[in-house]
């Protein structure tokens, strides 16, 4: 009669490479680990990098300047062609590819651009004023004056500077695929750009006044022409969650009149305590509401 000889003791089949194989991985994930080459580690230096607090230059006379650390900001509107669209003011910000960035730790170039609903100053949406002229910093930027917009990612080893070029079949904006906007390291004529004011009617009027700072301009570049834009409508996916597209694109109405995608605030800091940014201080009350608070006072009195 046959008896059954194998217990649960009993090891079967290629056990001794499965062992093998187990003492393989966990030397593999012990010396990643030790590296800092895991997926998790490198994804938290990624956020750490790019999420590090900046402190943005106070404005004295309230006009921007050459070295300045500002934050490009579109203010809050409806989107009137789109009934799904991100709301609130939405700040541009760096958006490195999320694939090259677990490969490698340093950021490749061209580096993605976005716009986010953010407005705390981090290393991924401050940017440095860069005079195109060479003047030293300090100086007061006017309205058709060429500058770059410069960012250190959060540190300070590399500088990345704001860049558009023609589009092409092979480089074009990922949604829209209109003129793309991007970070590179080259210092070249694709790096300026101009400020104008957003009246037409006024714009020539205002050409090499100062810009002032907190108040809306129209950013375009020298090369192709075509201003700096948000597409509220169109999301894009990345590691830091839902955010909207930035590409180089002149939206006009039908009065000629560039749409407020185009309409930008170069926000500068707080020189209170508590509001890192100028669009976080409360807005004056209207001299009307004044003059009528004064009244009821009076009358209580």
């Amino acid at each position: 009669m046959a008896q059954n000889l194998y217990g649960p003791r009993v090891r079967m089949g290629n056990w001794n490479e499965d062992v093998y194989l187990e003492e393989e991985l966990m030397k593999d994930f012990l010396e990643k680990r030790d590296k800092g080459q895991l997926l998790i580690q490198r994804n938290r230096r990624l956020k750490e990098n790019l999420l590090r607090p900046m402190q943005l230059s106070i404005s004295e006379d309230g006009y921007v300047h050459s070295g300045d650390k500002v934050m490009l900001v579109n203010l809050d509107h409806p989107e009137t062609e789109a009934g799904l669209f991100l709301r609130g003011d939405l700040s541009l910000c760096l958006t490195p590819d999320e694939i090259r960035a677990y490969l490698t730790d340093e950021f490749e170039v061209p580096c993605g651009l976005s716009a986010a609903p953010t407005k705390i100053p981090v290393g991924r949406n401050t940017f440095i004023i860069l005079s195109a002229d060479g003047e030293a910093p300090g100086q007061v930027l006017r309205y058709g004056q060429s500058f770059r917009l410069g960012m250190t990612e959060g540190s300070e080893d590399k500088m990345l500077y704001l860049s558009s070029d023609h589009r092409t079949l092979l480089r074009s904006s990922k949604r829209s695929w209109l003129q793309e906007v991007y970070l590179t390291d080259e210092v070249s004529y694709l790096n300026c750009w101009q400020a104008a004011f957003p009246d037409p009617q006024l714009r020539l009027e205002y050409e090499g006044f100062p810009v002032p700072a907190n108040a809306r301009v129209l950013i375009s570049h020298c090369h192709t022409g075509r201003g700096l834009a948000v597409h509220r409508h169109l999301f894009l996916r990345t590691c830091f969650g839902k955010e909207a597209e930035v590409a180089a694109h002149t939206h006009l109405d039908s009065h000629r009149v560039e749409r407020p995608r185009n309409h930008w605030v170069l926000v500068t800091g707080s020189p209170r305590k508590g509001s890192p940014t100028m669009l976080d201080l409360p807005k004056p009350p209207a001299e009307d509401t004044c003059a009528l608070e004064q009244v009821a006072h009076l009358g209580a009195q």
